[in-house]
């Protein structure tokens, strides 16, 4: 079915989709589907640590899509993520980093951990929108426990794609949209319009300064509203 060009897909959060980890979300855009997890690690990798005292806490990341999430088989990375996979993990954490006073986070790591259950498009942006929610729930439960006295979050952070599909603006793109994509973008923002990231291709083509502006204008919009389904996820959690 055709959307209109300011039109996002089905957006869902489920929040405490699982009980075992501090914090977790279920993302839906669309068909693409993406578990976000967080577990707490009590220490920091060892290049945070001076003279036997963590310099701050932190916060990573993985990413997988898992072998049935597409429509032929996907391979596990068994040896550690490379490729793709590294890059949208790096991704993943420093868009959650710019979201958290990693001081307040004491001598503690949060593991936030993405897999992508099925894949339409848009995984990466899905991810960090997802993860964004469980990360917000699993510090809402350490300070519960009184294992933090201040919330370390300090922004709410979501993404989505737009692109140009043929010669028009679309705000997130789903698989087929992409594949047959001119120009596309991924675009993280803060809920104060800040940008976080942006990774902008064109694909095979080239595009101007008053496109990309159109995408980003289009892009805030988007994420506006996807702002707004992440409070209401948080609200309920």
């Amino acid at each position: 079915m055709t959307r209109y060009p300011e039109e996002l897909r089905d957006i869902d959060i489920r929040p405490g989709f699982i009980d075992g980890p501090a914090g977790s979300a279920m993302v839906s855009f669309g068909r693409t589907k993406v578990l976000c997890t967080v577990m707490v690690e009590e220490r920091v990798p060892q290049w945070l640590m001076k003279d036997g005292e963590p310099l701050h806490g932190w916060v990573t990341s993985t990413y997988n899509m898992l072998p049935g999430s597409g429509n032929t088989r996907i391979q596990r990375e068994r040896r550690g993520a490379k490729g793709r996979t590294q890059e949208i993990e790096r991704l993943i954490g420093r868009s959650l980093r710019t979201a958290v006073d990693l001081h307040l986070l004491g001598g503690r790591t949060l593991w936030v951990d993405c897999d992508v259950l099925q894949a339409d498009g848009g995984t990466r942006t899905a991810a960090i929108t997802g993860a964004w929610v469980a990360l917000k729930i699993a510090v809402s439960n350490l300070m519960r426990q009184g294992l933090l006295t201040k919330d370390p979050v300090t922004r709410q952070i979501a993404a989505v794609s737009v692109g140009i599909v043929g010669g028009k603006n679309q705000l997130d793109l789903a698989y087929r949209e992409d594949s047959e994509a001119e120009v596309d973008m991924n675009v993280i923002m803060d809920s104060d319009g800040n940008l976080v990231e942006i990774q902008a291709t064109g694909e095979e083509h080239v595009f101007s300064r008053e496109q990309f502006l159109e995408l980003l204008d289009l892009a805030e919009k988007g994420i506006g509203r996807i702002l707004k389904v992440q409070e209401s996820a948080v609200a309920g959690s």
